[in-house]
């Protein structure tokens, strides 16, 4: 019986020992990530510093007056550069308008010219009209072509003025 008691009595202290053990090791687990989890705040609060210290000298020099500055003229280029292209964009609308309109105008006038001379032009013989209508327009497309010439000699300028 005294050798079952003191068994017993080691059997309890072991399981004691062992629930303190697990304790510990538990208490142990913990420190360790206390420790893990100051060592990472530190690599954290370096690497903060060092980002820190690097805004610092980019802030140095970059220098932010200076860059309201150029944005400001930058601004102001691309401005001109709308302005420039929208007077290029109405100088070539209104070079195709007059062509346009001119073209109108001409059409109007020849079914005019036909309306009065209409009873003349069908008294005269079919080949005197045809060479008639031919050499008109010749001399037509020659001042075209001259008129033309004309508005884009003063479109290349007007686009010389606006690049000096």
């Amino acid at each position: 019986m005294g050798s079952a008691k003191a068994l017993a009595k080691e059997l309890v202290r072991s399981r004691k020992t062992v629930n303190r053990l697990y304790e510990n090791k538990a208490q142990l687990n913990s420190i360790s990530m206390h420790l893990g989890e100051s060592v990472a705040i530190a690599r954290t609060v370096g690497h903060l510093s060092k980002s820190a210290e690097v805004m610092k000298l980019v802030n140095n020099l970059m220098k932010a007056p200076e860059v309201a500055v150029t944005m400001q003229e930058f601004s102001k280029e691309m401005t001109k550069a709308g302005v420039i292209e929208e007077m290029m964009n109405d100088a070539v609308d209104n070079a195709l308008d007059s062509e346009d309109i001119e073209e109108e105008t001409e059409e109007e006038i020849d079914k005019v010219l036909t309306a009065i001379a209409g009873e003349t032009a069908a008294q005269l013989p079919e080949a005197v009209r045809k060479e008639k209508l031919k050499q008109p327009a010749t001399s037509e497309d020659a001042e075209e072509n001259v008129d033309d010439e004309e508005e884009l000699e003063e479109i290349r300028a007007r686009l010389a003025r606006v690049r000096s």
